[in-house]
Formats: structure tokens, sequence, C-alpha cells
């Protein structure tokens, strides 16, 4: 609590499409003025993660998660990180496992639930580092992953994680999964199995004993991939046990720190299942905001602006609970 249906956010007409909101950030937003640099650390399984940093000496730390077959340079990882650093903040951008421009050394991957690596990142800052406040933002699968640690975690969250966002947030997995391979989202599916189809050509050749390739390249839909491939190396029985752990909607009541979830009414990704307005109901520390418009992690500005509505409402929110 609270819900708010309300939003502010009223793009003009022309930026008022979800399909539009959704596609045309992709082929044109450009970030400059966000510059990285780059350490890679080990995980407790022998794997290795690459965190793309962006430091100003702060006390302030806010890492970024992305979506499917995102990383730290896809449009809105920089455009939050450019949101952060100008309000004097620290930036880790996180890949995930074979999205920073190299293979990782395993058969697994990453997925929607692997908090285990967001554990690992957090441990490793946690060392090394001297953040009196952290904040992790999740896009998309990132966000499911987000909101599924802090509901992990509950009362055992670190000190310095004060507070966490979800944007544009599958809560519902196997709704979500369902959504994305109706008639009007072809091409967004499409995409991704033609990303995750390569990585996976990859990971065949480095584990044929692990890996059929030759069954995943016959794959039309994402629940084929999560039966096939997700499910199975990452020990889960089938797609819908995958689903049913890993969707964040079931941890929710468990979340004790402020959290925002933003995702738009207008969504092509989401379906009803995937606003836990319930769930946000019953929890005081959770922020439920569903703008009319916004598709999925678009909420562009109108006029001039470089920051992107969501961008600001983050920083706004964090503001609003005394964090930034």
């Amino acid at each position: 609590m609270p819900v708010i249906t309300d939003s502010k956010y009223n793009p003009p007409f022309l930026l008022k499409s979800g399909q539009f909101q959704t596609v045309w950030p992709t082929l044109t937003r450009k970030v400059s003025g966000v510059k990285y640099s780059r350490e890679r650390i080990d995980t407790p399984d022998g794997d290795f993660l690459d965190l793309d940093w962006s430091t100003q000496d702060s006390e302030q730390l806010v890492i970024l998660l992305h979506g499917l077959e995102g990383s730290s340079n896809t449009h809105y990882m920089r455009g939050m990180a450019k949101a952060f650093y100008d309000e004097s903040w620290d930036v880790l951008a996180m890949n995930f496992r074979g999205c920073s421009g190299e293979m990782n050394r395993l058969p697994r991957s990453y997925h929607s639930g692997a908090t285990e690596d967001l554990r690992t990142v957090l441990e490793h800052v946690q060392g090394r580092h001297h953040y009196e406040v952290i904040v992790p933002v999740g896009f998309s699968l990132g966000g499911n992953l987000t909101l599924k640690y802090l509901g992990e975690s509950g009362r055992e969250l670190p000190e310095q994680v004060k507070a966490g966002v979800g944007i544009s947030v599958p809560c519902d997995l196997a709704d979500s999964s369902k959504q994305i391979s109706e008639p009007q989202n072809y091409l967004y599916e499409k995409r991704f199995l033609l990303r995750l189809k390569r990585k996976i050509r990859l990971k065949a050749g480095m584990f044929p004993e692990d890996i059929d390739y030759d069954k995943v390249r016959r794959i039309k839909k994402l629940k084929e991939f999560d039966d096939l491939y997700t499910a199975p190396i990452h020990g889960f029985e089938d797609a819908q046990h995958y689903y049913a752990e890993c969707s964040a909607r079931r941890y929710l009541a468990d979340i004790r720190c402020p959290t925002l979830i933003l995702s738009a009414a207008n969504d092509p990704i989401l379906t009803e299942e995937c606003y836990p307005f319930s769930e946000a109901e019953a929890n005081t520390n959770i922020t439920l905001e569903v703008p009319s418009y916004g598709g999925h992690v678009g909420f562009m500005s109108s006029g001039n602006s470089s920051r992107y509505w969501h961008e600001k409402r983050v920083t706004e929110y964090l503001k609003e609970n005394e964090i930034l």
C-alpha cells in the first residue's frame, strides 16, 4: 500500500500506444554521458559475473538489473544509470551470466529467479566498499528477480539495502509467458528466441553432453525454450515448475523495505495476473503504481527532456522515502 492508479504520467497522444512505447526507445534511444569501468568477480560455483561501475566516491549505490537478453548497455540501463549518477549516486550495472559480451563458463545461464547471483554481488560490494545505502532497481526479468530477492530475504535483508524497485515486472511468469506468445507479440518472441538460440548454439559446442542444440533449434515458443533448456539446466522439473517457483508475486508478502513496483496498464507483455494489487494493498512496504500508459519499459518523455518519466519517478520515490 498504496496502490496508485491515477499516476501523473500522461504522455501526448502520439506516445500513448503501448506497442510504440515498447519498440521505439529500443530502436532510437541513445544515452550519452555514461562511462563504465568493468570488474569481473567469480561466483561460488566457478562461474563469473561482469559488473560495470560508474562511481564518484558516493556513500549511496544503485544496482541495476536488466531484462531478458539485455546488458549494462541496454538503453534503459544507461538511462537509469545516468539518472542516479546525476543525483550523486554510484552505479553498478550488473550483467547476467552470458550477457556481458563473453559466454559464461558453465552450462547454466541466468533466469528470472536467479537471486543467488544478486546475493553474490551484494556480498562482494559489502566486503569491499562502505556504502550506507544500496538500492537494487530491476527491469522486466531483472525486476522479477529483484522483488523475489527482497521477499526471500525478508527480515534478513542486509541493513544497507534500504529500498528496491521493479519496473515492468512479469510478477506471474506463467501468464507473461502465455502473453508473449500471443499473435500481437510475435516480433518480441521471435527476437528473444533468435538471441537465445544463438547463445545456446555456442553453449552446445562447449557442453555437447549437457545441451541438445538440435532440439533447441526447432523451438518456436519461449515456453518451449524454458521447458527444454531454462528449467532442466537450472534444476526445475519443467517450465511450469520454474514459473511457479520463481514468480515474484508469491514472495511479495515478505518484503520488509520500501519497494516501488512500476508497471504500465498498457504493457503488451503483462497480463492481469502480473499486477499484484491485493499483495500491495496488504503490505505497507509496497507501492504499486500502474500508469495508464508506458508500454514495456517505455515511459518516454515528451519535449526535450533526456530523462524518461520512469527515471524521474524512481528518484522521486526514493526522495519521498528519505532515501535519496
